[in-house]
This record gives C-alpha cells, sequence and structure tokens, in this order.
C-alpha cells in the first residue's frame, strides 16, 4: 500500500498562491542559495496544515555536483525546504519570534529521486509543540507522488 499524505490535497488549487516568494521573506530570514521554499498554496490554521511548494530549478548550486550527468536534489535539501515550510507556519500562524533553529529529524525516508525543472510539493502538519520545541510532520511531493517524508524538529532560540 502507498504512502498516505498528511491531508487530501485533491480540492487544492496548486496555482493560487497566497504568500509568494517577496512574502515569505518576511518571515523566514533563509536567502540566496539557502531560500529552499518559494510559495505558499494553502493554510489550515485550525488543522495545523500547510501546503507550499519549492520549484526545482536546473540553475541550483548543487546541479553540477549531485551527480555529475544525473542531478538529484539531495535529500538534505528536501528535509531543508521541509523545515522551511514548518518554521514559516511557526512564525506566521502560531506566532513564534526570533530565531528559529533547526533541532532535528525523524523517521525520515526517501522515496523517490528528484531531478532539476519539478516543483516540489511540501506538506507540513504541526504534532507537538510545548517548552520552546516544535514538531512537524513533512511530507514532498512530485506529480502526485510522495518522494520523501520526515518529522522535524524546530526550536525557539532567542532574538532573530
Amino acid at each position: 500500500m502507498p504512502p498516505r499524505l498528511l491531508f487530501d490535497i485533491s480540492a487544492i488549487n496548486m496555482e493560487g498562491v497566497i504568500f509568494d516568494q517577496e512574502a515569505i521573506r518576511q518571515v523566514n530570514c533563509q536567502r540566496g542559495h539557502m531560500e529552499h521554499l518559494n510559495g505558499i498554496l494553502w493554510v489550515n490554521p485550525d488543522q495545523d496544515q500547510i501546503l507550499g511548494y519549492k520549484d526545482v530549478r536546473p540553475d541550483e548550486f548543487w546541479v553540477p555536483g549531485h551527480i555529475p550527468g544525473k542531478p538529484l536534489l539531495p535529500g538534505v535539501i528536501m528535509i531543508e525546504a521541509g523545515g522551511q515550510i514548518a518554521s514559516f507556519y511557526m512564525r506566521k500562524f502560531l506566532g513564534w519570534d526570533g530565531f528559529i533553529g533547526f533541532g532535528g529529524v525523524e523517521d525520515c525516508k526517501f522515496r523517490q529521486t528528484v531531478e532539476p525543472g519539478v516543483r516540489l510539493h511540501l506538506l507540513a502538519q504541526k504534532i507537538s509543540e510545548r517548552h520552546g520545541r516544535l514538531t512537524s510532520a513533512v511530507q514532498g511531493v512530485v506529480r502526485g507522488d510522495m518522494v520523501f517524508e520526515a518529522k522535524v524538529m524546530g526550536i525557539q532560540m532567542g532574538p532573530g
């Protein structure tokens, strides 16, 4: 049986951007090569769910070296993109402020490769929040297929 998505995305407008790159920059601090969240398509604050995307471009810094002749999006960048959508949700919808650090990853599975030229949809759902630590389930989907899943932890670390 194929893995299940965190929530049903079939009725969501996958072209309806509600927070663009500039709006994300107002919330998240990553810039340049480390920006791995390009848009937010949907949010359900009642269920602590969010859907966004990363456009995987052929001109990204990792393409020439990972892997020459067959570039594959590194798994650590997939996890970073998942962390960035979770961080956006924490700051924008849960009201966290200051610097939010990456606290860890658990139960990570990579299910398929991701190549330049695709849109990586990112799903996140809050699992728990306590003592300045938030855990979110994150998943990446390309063309309807889950390519990775993990739990990421964010830690409130002080002033931004």
